[in-house]
C-alpha cells in the first residue's frame, strides 16, 4: 500500500513526523509513504510517483481527469484543507475515488485572525508602522480619524462555524454585528444575539464587512463592483473565505476611489501571487497574510493528525470514521 504525499513546495508541512506516525499506526509500519515537491514543468515526474499510489495527500493541487487518468490504483484524496474546490469532484465520484477535506480545525484561529484584521486595520497599525520604519515619522495625527470599533457594526458574510465563532468573539467589541447567510437556520442567529439581514441591508449598513464563506459556484466573485458600490458606510472590508469570492480589479478600483476605508486580506486571487508587482502590495490601508489565518501549532497538528486519519479509515473501510467525505463513493 502505498500513500504520496504531495503539494507545491510552498505549501508542504515542513516535516512530515506526525503524518508518517499516524499513517503506520493505522496502516501498519510497512506502509510506504513518498513525499513529493510538485513543480507544474516536472508534471510527469509526478504521474510517476502516482502512478502505483492508493492515497494522493495533499491541499492545492489541481487533481483533473488528466491527473486521475494517471492514478489507476487511487482510493482516496485526504485534503488537509477544509476546501476540496480544486478536485475534479464529479470525475473522482464516478471513478469510486473518495474525496475527504478535514472538516474542521482552524474555527477558533481564523476568527481569532478576523478579530486581528478588525483592530489593526481599524487602529491604522500598518500605516504607523511604515510612518516609522520608513518614514521616520511620529505623530498619532496623521493618520485618519475612525470611530471606535464600539462604534461600529460588524457585517459578516457567511454564518457557518467560523462565522458564528468571529460573531461570538465580536459581541461586546462592536456596536452591533448582522449577518448573511441563506443556508443557516433563524436559531443559530438568534442564539448569538446576531440580525439576520439580506446582503443589501448587510453592506448598506455595516462599517466592517468579514467575509467567511466557502467558495461555490454561486459566489465567485461575489464582491464586485456593484457589491462594493452598495457598500454606502465605506467600511473596512477583510476577505478570510477565498480569493475567488473577490473581484480584485473592482477591489482595487474601490480602493482607489475611497469606496472601502481599508483592505484585509488571508488569500489573493492567485494562490501564489507576483509579490513584486500586485497592486495591493506596498499600501498603508491594505494588510495581507499569506494564506496564514489558520496557522497555529494547534491547528497544524489537528490538520495533520485528521487529514492522514481520513485516509487510514477510507482504506480500512470504516467510512462512517472519516471525517468528511464529501462525495458518495
Amino acid at each position: 500500500m502505498k500513500i504520496l504525499i504531495s503539494d507545491y513546495p510552498d505549501s508542504l508541512m515542513p516535516d512530515h513526523v506526525l503524518e508518517t506516525q499516524t499513517l503506520q499506526e493505522g496502516l501498519g509500519q510497512d506502509v510506504e509513504i513518498e513525499v513529493y515537491e510538485f513543480h507544474e514543468e516536472k508534471r510527469a515526474e509526478f504521474y510517476e510517483r502516482l502512478h502505483d499510489a492508493d492515497a494522493l495527500l495533499m491541499a492545492f493541487l489541481p487533481v483533473d481527469k488528466e491527473m486521475l487518468d494517471k492514478a489507476p490504483e487511487l482510493k482516496v484524496i485526504s485534503i488537509n484543507a477544509t476546501g476540496f474546490d480544486s478536485v475534479d469532484l464529479d470525475e473522482a465520484t464516478r471513478r469510486g475515488i473518495g474525496v475527504c477535506p478535514v472538516g474542521e480545525y482552524c474555527t477558533q484561529d481564523v476568527s481569532e485572525s478576523a478579530i486581528a484584521y478588525m483592530n489593526a486595520l481599524n487602529k491604522h497599525f500598518k500605516f504607523y508602522q511604515k510612518d516609522i520604519d520608513e518614514r521616520h515619522k511620529w505623530d498619532y495625527a496623521a493618520a485618519p480619524q475612525w470611530p471606535r470599533l464600539k462604534d461600529q457594526t460588524l457585517g459578516l458574510v457567511g454564518f457557518g462555524k467560523i462565522g458564528k465563532c468571529t460573531a461570538e468573539k465580536a459581541t461586546g467589541l462592536v456596536k452591533n454585528i448582522v449577518a448573511y447567510d441563506p443556508y443557516v437556520d433563524e436559531a443559530a442567529f438568534a442564539e448569538r444575539g446576531v440580525q439576520r439581514v439580506g446582503i443589501d441591508e448587510l453592506f448598506a449598513q455595516s462599517d466592517i464587512i468579514v467575509n467567511h464563506m466557502c467558495l461555490t459556484a454561486e459566489n465567485e466573485r461575489f464582491f464586485d463592483e456593484a457589491a462594493f458600490d452598495a457598500m454606502v458606510r465605506k467600511p473596512i472590508f477583510i476577505n478570510l473565505g477565498r480569493g475567488l469570492c473577490v473581484d480584485e480589479e473592482a477591489l482595487i478600483a474601490a480602493l482607489d476611489a475611497g469606496k472601502l476605508r481599508a483592505f484585509g486580506a488571508d488569500v489573493l486571487l492567485d494562490e501564489t501571487p507576483d509579490l513584486a508587482n500586485h497592486p495591493l502590495v506596498g499600501r498603508d490601508n491594505v494588510i495581507i497574510t499569506p494564506h496564514a489565518a489558520f496557522y497555529s501549532s494547534t491547528s497544524i497538528e489537528d490538520l495533520e493528525r485528521l487529514s492522514c486519519q481520513n485516509i487510514v479509515h477510507f482504506l480500512k473501510g470504516e467510512k462512517d470514521q472519516v471525517f468528511k467525505l464529501v462525495n458518495n463513493v
